[in-house]
């Protein structure tokens, strides 16, 4: 845990062509941004990057994509949550292979798994070697089991818990380690980033659209300027809202309006479409937020 990672590590979105095909090019447009805005690491690809969209071959490739470009500047944790152990496993030692850093994995997905299973599971993962990533979602474990996994495995070196109330989660897994070195990461758009920091939080996982944001509000917190911390996350929190309101699209079109990709599609069955009032108060509280944007 020498090296152990902290810091903003935003959540790449799968970019698409016209013709619904992986978009490499917005994949590394999107590593250098990011890169441009200060971020301490990547991830790709989590429920975030649509996963649970993408082929095998598709995983496989893009996350070699991202690795190439980031090209060691940042560690990058790959995804690898799968329905069943076997294919976890496989997605696991693929990223080894492909060069990743470290790996992160929602429980099993599809069909609840028993805390046995969920236990085997990341047993397996681990057999690739690489630190994991738990990824405690709003259909994940209780924490004090994903605290049981930790203390167990010896490679589960981090948790990204955003189990609602993810902030309280959060406390509980802290205090159930009971100070052994681990690191723990709040998601959700970034949401309680300021009691997750309070409460013990190493780092987070927000989207991909706003990361200097999130690097400034992390800048000024940890230099003990609180205040300063807490303004910047005011200005950042109406986009944050309008995220868990509007859906994926809402910060894929912000993506597209910096430049980043060029599409703001998704597979995701269901998601709504942004209409002209949507995409006039994106702009809106961007416009608000630019004071804080590099670019």
């Amino acid at each position: 845990m020498a090296d152990r990672m902290r810091g903003i590590y935003p959540v790449l979105a799968t970019a698409y062509t016209e013709d619904d095909q992986l978009d490499h090019d917005g994949l590394t447009s999107q590593v250098d941004f990011c890169l441009k805005c200060g971020a301490h690491g990547l991830v790709y690809p989590v429920l975030g990057g649509e996963f649970e969209y993408l082929s095998e071959a598709e995983r496989h490739d893009g996350i070699r994509t991202v690795i190439s470009a980031a090209a060691g500047r940042v560690p990058v944790v790959a995804g690898v949550a799968a329905p069943t152990t076997s294919v976890a496993a496989a997605f696991a030692h693929d990223a080894a292979e492909a060069g990743a850093d470290a790996v992160i994995a929602l429980p099993p997905y599809v069909a609840s798994a028993s805390l046995d299973e969920i236990f085997d599971y990341y047993k397996a993962i681990a057999g690739a070697g690489l630190p994991i990533f738990i990824q405690n979602g709003e259909n994940g474990v209780d924490a004090k089991f994903a605290a049981h996994l930790i203390d167990q495995i010896e490679l589960i070196q981090y948790v990204k818990e955003e189990r609602p109330p993810s902030a309280h989660n959060l406390s509980i897994v802290v205090e159930a380690l009971q100070g052994k070195e681990v690191g723990i990461f709040g998601g959700t758009f970034g949401r309680w980033m300021l009691s997750e920091l309070e409460r013990g939080a190493t780092g987070f996982m927000p989207a991909a659209e706003t990361v200097e944001v999130f690097v400034a509000i992390w800048d000024a917190w940890h230099a003990g300027d609180k205040e300063k911390a807490r303004d910047i996350f005011d200005a950042l929190l109406p986009l944050i809202n309008l995220y868990l309101l509007i859906g994926f699209r809402a910060f894929k079109h912000i993506l597209v309006e910096r430049g980043v990709i060029a599409h703001a599609r998704t597979r995701i069955p269901g998601t709504l479409a942004l209409d002209d009032y949507d995409i006039r108060e994106l702009a809106t509280v961007l416009n608000r937020l630019r004071p804080h944007l590099k670019f």
